[in-house]
């Protein structure tokens, strides 16, 4: 395994060692630093790291560079799991891994407010590589909850997957540029998204929701529709978390 992970020219990766990588790319991030800061640490279990970016517009349309990271995840997993595995991206940012939870991405900003343009935002990457007591436990005995390892990807490199993560994450954030960007974007993530038009919980700050997953709006919103009640649409900058 290569040690030292090489980046694109555009991220600065930094080695956090068993510091918390997104405490380090929120407290850079409130100081001033330049888009493209990556903080990350690998262990034998899990692979943590946190992207620094410097969004332009309000937080209603550039929270989509959540999803930008979670479809370069995606891609970075493609190329290196094995290929019958089955990934998939919950709207929240969860990771699912033929089925089971291993892991995923949240969304840090220096605001909540969705019509204000954030100073910053961070998407912070944290993945499960193995389960602890893992060569103790019975097939099926944690079913909601995986590993990479666990799913048959004890061979990845996570360093690899790094990587990928960070290259893959910059052609998409680089995507939304275009005129067509957001239409790439979602044609991509709509092949991904777990449970689209079926029954989903999904858990935004202070609240916990349940319905039928109907679709999206143009800025990644989630359409809901409850069993009792009209459908309901929840802004993609509703999951952001204030630093």
């Amino acid at each position: 395994m290569n040690l030292t992970p090489q980046f694109p020219p555009l991220i600065k990766g930094l080695a956090a060692g068993p510091a918390n990588p997104l405490q380090i790319a929120c407290t850079e991030a409130a100081r001033g630093t330049d888009a493209g800061l990556l903080p990350w640490s690998i262990t034998d279990d899990r692979l943590r790291a946190a992207l620094v970016l410097a969004p332009e517009e309000p937080l209603a349309r550039s929270a989509a560079g959540f999803l930008a990271c979670a479809v370069g995840l995606q891609n970075a997993l493609g190329v290196l799991v094995p290929p019958e595995t089955a990934v998939h991206l919950e709207w929240s940012g969860s990771l699912r891994i033929n089925g089971g939870h291993a892991g995923g991405l949240r969304l840090i900003g220096a605001t909540t407010d969705p019509d204000t343009t954030p100073n910053w935002l961070v998407v912070s990457l944290e993945l499960t590589l193995s389960l602890p007591d893992s060569d103790r436990m019975e097939p099926g005995q944690t079913p909601d909850w995986t590993s990479l390892a666990q799913e048959g990807c004890d061979d990845l490199d996570a360093v690899s997957l790094l990587e990928g993560w960070a290259r893959h994450s910059l052609r998409w954030l680089h995507e939304l540029d275009q005129p067509q960007g957001r239409a790439n974007l979602y044609r991509q993530w709509r092949e991904l998204v777990w449970h689209l038009g079926e029954e989903t919980q999904v858990t935004i700050p202070g609240e916990r929701l349940q319905g039928t997953f109907l679709g999206v709006d143009e800025d990644f919103g989630m359409l809901i529709k409850p069993a009792e009640g009209n459908a309901r649409l929840i802004p993609l900058s509703a999951l952001v978390e204030k630093d």
